[in-house]
């Protein structure tokens, strides 16, 4: 093997080197501050501990207040995709159920809506509602009670 080719090998596994120091040294900054923050954690009071889950819990309140506003409020926004008296909230599994030209006489699409805020997603149920209408797994029946 020339020096050439030599240098670069020995230049390679110095490179490897390097980063595996690199690596470690990450892996063990990370593995410290983990444990000093559980350190940090457990040296709260309870007080603390209450104060910190009593904030958790109004923040979630508000978020989920603010949903719920936006939700009933939603047909009268723009950009609502049907006429807000043909709307019907149903909340559950999907917030709006329109029937759309139903104000004018006649029904020319059914809408199934659900209100979305911020970065929230659709549940697990709603994603399956949505699915079954897409795929048309939807159906009429007249119920008659005799």
């Amino acid at each position: 093997m020339n020096n050439v080719g030599l240098q670069e090998q020995v230049g390679l596994y110095l490179f490897l080197v390097a980063v595996l120091i690199v690596v470690i040294g990450g892996i063990v900054l990370a593995y410290r501050a983990g444990r000093r923050r559980g350190q940090l954690e457990t040296e709260l009071s309870e007080g603390d501990r209450m104060e910190m889950a009593r904030k958790d819990a109004v923040e979630r309140s508000r978020a989920a207040l603010s949903g719920q506003v936006s939700e009933q409020i939603a047909p009268w926004l723009p950009d609502f995709p049907v006429n807000p008296s043909d709307a019907r909230f149903i909340g559950k599994p999907v917030d709006f159920v329109a029937f759309d030209g139903a104000d004018q006489g006649a029904v020319n699409e059914i809408v199934f809506i659900e209100v979305k805020s911020g970065r929230s997603t659709l549940s697990q149920v709603e994603r399956s509602v949505r699915d079954a209408i897409l795929k048309g797994r939807v159906r009429w029946v007249e119920y008659r009670i005799e």
